[in-house]
């Protein structure tokens, strides 16, 4: 595929219906990284509202594009919506994604050198010091335990954790990011970036974190 544009929702609320609520900042450095026009819609997180404001934002690229291309893996409630508008204008849904184990998932992300953090943490047994921290496969060796001890979802698609991508195959610049971890009682906590870094990369893949 050639990818024109990067199509996001900024929702007003932590706890959106359909999306995850990222950094600007960091979407900005995301898009630059990857050189491909980033549009973003902000959306106030009601249930509907929610499907009307994901309408909009396609609505601005539909006349210049043949497939909208999204990440869901499991959720029906977000793929029946998407489906929804995106036959209303005759574009078609790509979701490479879809049905993927949850190991199958992760495993493909450490093989290919994602570099990926975690953001958010809504359920309880993901420990808040896992947030900001480069997922190395010992760390995924973990999350996976954790994950069979407390029942999550080890992919997360049932909104237990949130995650941001700070270098995958096709960044030009590696993103760094700091910042500090919000609480809201034991099992919600926040990584709230302050600041965000960009390093050039020169021939290939940068160095795993340890």
């Amino acid at each position: 595929f050639d990818v024109r544009y990067l199509l996001t929702i900024l929702p007003s609320s932590q706890d959106s219906w359909m999306f995850h609520k990222p950094s600007p900042k960091l979407l900005k450095a995301q898009a630059a990284a990857l050189n491909i026009k980033l549009l973003v819609q902000k959306s106030i997180s009601k249930k509907e509202k929610e499907t009307h404001d994901l309408k909009k934002l396609i609505k601005k690229v539909k006349d210049k594009v043949k497939y909208i291309i999204v990440g869901g893996i499991a959720s029906s409630y977000q793929a029946e919506r998407i489906k929804k508008i995106t036959k209303s204008f005759n574009i078609k849904i790509y979701a490479p994604l879809w049905d993927y184990t949850q190991e199958q998932l992760w495993k493909e992300l450490l093989e290919n050198n994602f570099k990926l953090v975690l953001t958010k943490i809504s359920c309880e047994g993901l420990p808040a010091e896992l947030l900001g921290k480069i997922i190395t496969k010992k760390h995924f060796e973990k999350i996976k335990k954790l994950s069979k001890k407390y029942k999550f979802r080890l992919d997360f698609e049932g909104g237990e954790a949130e995650t941001a991508v700070l270098w995958m195959p096709g960044f030009d610049e590696k993103i760094k990011i700091k910042g500090r971890i919000k609480s809201e009682g034991p099992h919600r906590h926040f990584l709230i970036i302050q600041k965000i870094k960009k390093e050039r990369i020169k021939n290939g893949i940068p160095k795993s974190e340890i």
